[in-house]
């Protein structure tokens, strides 16, 4: 009985608040500089870009992966991880520019679209934790990410960013909706849409078989794809990585990897038993993406190659319930044609705090760069028009 009264006349513990799911949840953040990250992580990376709607194939694992085997320098991959409950919510792969400390994304030219994954049910939290963790800590650190879609999952890390932050105009990208061939065919003028569907009559005429490849065939038909793309440009001036052995195997690993998970397809089309054009398709939840192609020169004096590639493009694309045809980067006049939608893909420069002059210098090297483009393709024309009509007088 005394033993009962003593314990019942101790300081009384107050109650401790409930507390709620929110607080309970268990935020850890990473960053891993291994040469071999990116493939310890395969698993969860590719789990979490099923979950980032916004994501593409450029952000895919085995795309990644590829690109670092054959153009990544050892010691510079920075990968920085934000897990939710143990559960990857959100991933950066980036890599060091220089040795002071600048990082920008993987992909150099080969990419067009740059962006973090975030999972969808988290976003926003998971942006805020990504921001918080990325490795800008010292003034003369910076990240520059190119090629950022306007809507990427980006956009929400920069929000969070507390630090200095630049953001720039950079390559612009043309879409097309996708739409039946015939509802397409009523975005061009009359007599253009005319001649569009003379021409696609003539396709579905001449007997052109299109393949969509499988795993097995993705390695001997890249090969195709680039031997067809040399000849197409060898009198025009091909692009000089095109032609490099480590571009084949990265295009080659890349795409055999993501034929096989449903992130990309890789069309062939064959005229009487000869391969005689290759196109590559990425497809990713916004857009379906035409990456690369290569066509035989004498087929251009046969069909319009063009119209036959946006065809199979379209039914791959729709076929899938992608929502939008993307034309990629550059303005060639095969794409005018068709009256695309254009939206400028953006250039941010994020620094750690209004005392970060690297960042700032090189917010102001991209700024004269940007300007010195847009005083090329605005002003030069008007020159030479100038100076032609001097020359007539």
């Amino acid at each position: 009985m005394r033993l009962r009264q003593r314990l019942g006349t101790g300081p009384r513990v107050p109650e401790q608040p409930a507390r709620s799911a929110a607080d309970r949840e268990q935020w850890t953040a990473e960053v891993l500089r291994a040469d071999d990250a990116l493939e310890r992580v395969t698993a969860e990376w590719d789990d979490l870009h099923r979950r980032c709607a916004t994501a593409t194939a450029f952000q895919a694992a085995p795309w990644l992966a590829s690109w670092w085997r054959q153009y990544g320098r050892p010691g510079a991959l920075v990968l920085v991880l934000v897990r939710r409950d143990g559960r990857l919510v959100a991933a950066a792969a980036l890599r060091r520019r220089g040795p002071f400390g600048g990082l920008t994304n993987l992909g150099a030219g080969l990419v067009d679209f740059t962006d973090v994954l975030l999972d969808d049910g988290c976003a926003d939290r998971a942006a805020a934790e990504l921001a918080a963790a990325l490795p800008l800590r010292r003034p003369w650190h910076s990240l520059e990410l190119r090629e950022v879609h306007p809507e990427a999952a980006v956009q929400r890390v920069w929000a969070h960013w507390r630090g200095r932050r630049h953001r720039f105009a950079d390559s612009l990208c043309q879409y097309l909706p996708a739409l039946p061939m015939d509802e397409l065919l009523k975005r061009l003028p009359g007599k253009t849409a005319q001649r569009s569907r003379v021409k696609l009559r003539r396709i579905a005429r001449s007997g052109v078989v299109v393949h969509s490849a499988t795993p097995e065939e993705v390695p001997w038909t890249v090969q195709e794809l680039l031997r067809l793309h040399f000849l197409q440009w060898q009198d025009r001036g091909v692009t000089p990585e095109h032609r490099t052995e480590r571009f084949a195997r990265h295009l080659t690993d890349s795409t055999t990897a993501l034929v096989a998970t449903r992130r990309a397809a890789i069309h062939r089309f064959e005229l009487d038993g000869e391969v005689v054009a290759v196109n590559l398709v990425i497809l990713c939840a916004p857009f379906g993406g035409l990456y690369m192609y290569g066509a035989h020169p004498d087929l251009r004096e046969k069909l319009d190659i063009a119209g036959m590639l946006f065809g199979a493009a379209l039914d791959e694309v729709r076929a899938a319930d992608i929502p939008q045809l993307s034309l990629l980067r550059g303005q060639e006049p095969y794409k005018q044609r068709w009256r695309p939608d254009r939206l400028a893909n953006q250039r941010l420069v994020l620094g750690p705090g209004r005392l970060a002059p690297w960042a700032a210098a090189r917010a102001l090297r991209v700024r004269a760069r940007t300007a010195a483009v847009h005083l090329l393709r605005t002003r030069l024309p008007r020159l030479k028009e100038a100076l032609a009509r001097r020359r007539l007088r």
